[in-house]
């Protein structure tokens, strides 16, 4: 089965997770072949006989977005219409972002998206052009991603807490961090599952919740440094783009759908924290 999967957008966290878990898929980044591209897609997924493809390419820079709208959109919805419409199965990955974060209890997967920036936009304008255009299709949102690869809060934080004696962080922001690694281990449980069946929207995130503050004294705490964190409101970090404020995601649809087990946050950082001192 896995010489017929295309992972899109493979140099990206996620991406670099499923390497190491699929080691015969086809991996491509941008210079291998351009999502936004349909002829390219078509003919690409034709000649290497791709019947899944794992869609981890997307625009990221959230801030960046709200100046760099077109590029945004054509990559969170383009590619991901353009890779629907090449006739495979397709895995896409969206994000907590489509939500408002307006609402006082996890969201589930068929909760009302309301997006409050341009990122959040573009992702949800992907999800549903995947989702009317290809037959087999499973779109998993995640949240708070982090790996020992490209830019993330793990990083940063660890970074800053080894140049710094304090800092600053939000702590009205409230979510689930994710480890890269799990999610990619629940994509490869999802693999030979999916059918015209289970087709829709399903969310992964570790389990449990904190705000940035929490997870960023966590951070500290496992990494053996001495930097103090600070909470502070939103209102004190201003950015360009507007984040939800509560985006917890509720996941009970795909651990009893795919029968998946979550592991808790704090759990899968102090393993990643271990790993990767």
């Amino acid at each position: 089965m896995s010489n017929k999967i295309l992972v899109t957008g493979a140099n990206g966290q996620l991406g670099t997770e499923l390497k190491k878990l699929l080691p015969d898929a086809v991996f491509t980044d941008v210079a291998e072949l351009d999502i936004t591209n349909l002829e390219a897609v078509k003919h690409f997924v034709t000649n290497n006989n791709i019947e899944t493809i794992i869609n981890c390419a997307a625009y990221t820079a959230v801030d960046k977005a709200e100046d760099d709208v077109e590029l945004a959109q054509k990559i969170n919805e383009n590619g991901p219409r353009n890779l629907a419409l090449s006739g495979a199965k397709i895995i896409h990955i969206s994000t907590d972002y489509v939500f408002d974060g307006k609402n006082y209890q996890p969201y589930l997967p068929e909760d009302t998206a309301n997006p409050v920036s341009v990122y959040g936009r573009t992702k949800r304008a992907g999800e549903l052009a995947v989702l009317e255009n290809a037959q087999i299709a499973i779109v998993i949102r995640t949240a708070w991603l982090y790996s020992a690869h490209g830019n993330n809060f793990v990083k940063t934080m660890r970074r800053l807490g080894a140049e710094k004696e304090s800092l600053n962080v939000v702590a009205d922001q409230i979510g689930s961090p994710t480890f890269a690694g799990d999610l990619a281990q629940a994509i490869v449980t999802i693999l030979p599952q999916i059918d015209e069946a289970n087709k829709g929207i399903y969310h992964y995130t570790n389990e449990g919740v904190c705000s940035w503050y929490d997870f960023a004294t966590e951070i500290m705490n496992l990494s053996g440094m001495g930097c103090k964190v600070n909470p502070i409101p939103s209102s004190a970090y201003p950015t360009k783009a507007n984040r939800p404020f509560y985006s917890v995601l509720n996941k009970e649809k795909i651990k009893s759908v795919f029968n998946i087990e979550i592991p808790y946050w704090k759990e899968s950082l102090r393993k990643f924290c271990e790993e990767n001192y």
